[in-house]
């Protein structure tokens, strides 16, 4: 039967209603299902039209009429720029995968394409990616102030206070070894050899100086809007930028990416952030620490004692439980070992309780007090500098993310993201240390930023790899690693399966100073069900970082312990010492080094 006029006019007022309005909800006012996706609507700042079929005069027609044009009978019925989207299953799962924000898109002007928070490596390398592809840009990076009032320029912690001043005074122990070692080598000097904290610091912050104002320049060039302005969401693709005087500015964006990294923890005691310092001080402090306790046992805390020691300053550990967790606990006790044998004085098993200010000055005197974990025990010891280096916390809790829904791990204040880096919320991304389950390293983080702004706005799929990534832990013997510690390569694999090669190794230079034999070590865990595939591979000697980065390469390819055994070695080397090695840890057989 034909439609009668009646309702070819109802339906042409139900078409003109799509037609003329961004969003449209046929809904009905008691209906649970309706009102959450009202409330989805308006959680995310958009006007929408709610025609209550249960208060219409015609709203069951208006409802036949729906199932004739949808072939869905139910409400709500959901409309997006003249698109047909469903019912409250399909638009929240159109909200979870991106699809609703892209029909929502295709209506609003935003101020930009993308909004980076965070100047740091991976917020840096993910904006001038975009850039490169056409969009338009902006990067909000502002240090807040740590206690005693430390800050930097743009780069994020690695430039400023992490990798790059840390490898720097790392070199700096290093030469005063090598000035040691020299006199053996026939080097003969009458001076007094001491070492000049001023002079290091100045000239490392100079280069420090120089970076930051490279990032600002490449910036510019690649027409990225730089803001020195702290980002915080305030509604839904609307972010408020407050700079160093207060002043306030809001910039709307289609997507935006979470790159904001971590800061020093405190210890939560008297005193800790009034007298105690940090890394984000440590390398632009104005004068030399002196007599230093370094409280914590992380990678952090172990580089920076062991540089300290380096120089010629009396430094003391204190450690709460394990050296390194997280990394191969066997590397790390040798690492530790190498330190205590070399100066480092380690506390374990206390925790600091107080700390008190004796003596005020550049450096002044400070009393700590500390108890024991295993019991009742407490001491008390004078020191100049107390450096806390316990962990680190994300800054993801007070840039206004709950004011758009985006979840964090409470636990951390970490970030679940998708394998693409995509929170809960479709428009916002997260790379870099806030990431939840992720490593903490700076190469992650730009790796990860150039290839999310590739798959956002140049078709590319390719995800960021957080498997077999390589590091380094900068202390006094450096410690290489890429793929499993053992611990985690038995709780996966099961002990029976592995079979772990190992040796001890003498670096050359260090034998006409005669210092050392047998502590440098070397180590692969090798997968025996899958062609002894090297799923772990842990060096303890100098130049770590170097010989780890070759062989991660090799492991992204599928290293096994017969291509090691068919490669052949540069000699006379340390890298060599990972084709040579045959002793199984199985075997018990003796690894020690009698010569070349």
């Amino acid at each position: 039967m034909p439609p009668t006029t009646g309702e070819k006019a109802l339906r042409g007022r139900v078409q003109e209603l799509v037609e003329k309005n961004t969003v449209v909800v046929f809904s009905k006012s008691y209906c649970p299902y309706c009102i959450q996706v009202k409330d989805l609507f308006t959680s995310l700042g958009c006007e929408y039209v709610a025609l209550e079929l249960d208060q219409c005069d015609d709203g069951s027609n208006i409802q036949d009429i729906l199932h004739e044009m949808t072939g869905q009978k139910t409400v709500p019925n959901v409309f997006v720029n003249k698109t047909h989207v469903g019912g409250a299953d399909k638009t929240l799962q159109a909200h979870k995968n991106g699809t609703l924000q892209k029909l929502l898109d295709n209506t609003v002007a935003y101020d930009y394409d993308l909004i980076v928070i965070g100047g740091g490596s991976g917020g840096l390398a993910c904006s001038k990616e975009a850039a490169a592809l056409g969009k338009k840009v902006m990067v909000l990076d502002y240090v807040v102030p740590t206690p005693l009032g430390a800050s930097w320029g743009l780069g994020g912690t690695c430039v400023n206070v992490g990798c790059i001043p840390k490898k720097l005074m790392h070199q700096a122990a290093l030469l005063g070894q090598s000035l040691k070692d020299s006199r053996k080598f026939g080097w003969e000097y009458d001076e007094q050899v001491q070492h000049n904290w001023d002079t290091m610091r100045e000239n490392i912050q100079s280069y420090i100086g120089s970076l930051n104002w490279g990032y600002r320049v490449s910036l510019r060039d690649k027409n990225v809007r730089y803001e020195n302005s702290y980002g915080e969401f305030v509604e839904p693709h609307k972010i408020k930028a407050t700079n160093r005087r207060g002043k306030e500015s809001f910039f709307t964006a289609e997507k935006f990416v979470v790159a904001t990294g971590e800061r020093p923890r405190y210890l939560d005691i008297p005193g800790d952030k009034e007298f105690c310092i940090t890394s984000d001080d440590l390398f632009s402090l104005s004068h030399c620490p002196g007599k230093t306790l370094v409280v914590g046992a992380s990678y952090v805390a172990l580089e920076c004692a062991g540089f300290l020691a380096g120089i010629g300053l009396d430094v003391t550990v204190m450690v709460r439980s394990i050296f390194l967790r997280g990394f191969d606990q066997e590397m790390a006790e040798r690492a530790g070992a190498y330190m205590e044998t070399h100066g480092v004085k380690f506390i374990k098993k206390f925790v600091p309780t107080s700390i008190e200010q004796l003596e005020p000055g550049t450096p002044g005197r400070l009393k700590v007090v500390a108890k024991s974990t295993e019991g009742d025990a407490v001491i008390e010891e004078e020191y100049n500098t107390v450096l806390v280096a316990v962990g680190r916390d994300s800054c993801t809790r007070n840039i206004g993310l709950e004011k758009i829904g985006v979840k964090i791990n409470e636990r951390n204040g970490k970030i679940p993201v998708t394998d693409e880096e995509q929170t809960n919320v479709p428009y916002v991304y997260a790379i870099g240390d806030i990431l939840d389950g992720k490593l903490e390293l700076t190469p992650v983080a730009i790796q990860a930023g150039r290839l999310l702004a590739r798959r956002l706005y140049a078709g590319s799929t390719v995800k960021c790899d957080y498997i077999n990534v390589p590091t380094t832990v900068f202390t006094p013997m450096e410690y290489g690693c890429c793929g499993y510690p053992e611990e985690k390569a038995i709780d996966l694999f099961g002990e029976e399966s592995l079979e772990v090669y190992h040796t001890l190794f003498w670096p050359l230079e260090w034998t006409v100073p005669g210092r050392d034999n047998n502590t440098c070590f070397a180590k692969i865990i090798c997968n025996k069900l899958d062609n002894e595939r090297v799923i772990g591979f842990h060096v303890l000697g100098p130049n770590a970082g170097e010989i780890t980065q070759g062989f991660a390469a090799a492991m992204k390819c599928g290293l096994t312990k017969e291509t090691l055994n068919e490669t052949i070695g540069i000699h006379p080397t340390c890298a060599e010492a990972f084709t040579t090695m045959d002793v199984t840890k199985s075997s018990g057989g003796d690894i020690s080094q009698k010569g070349c």
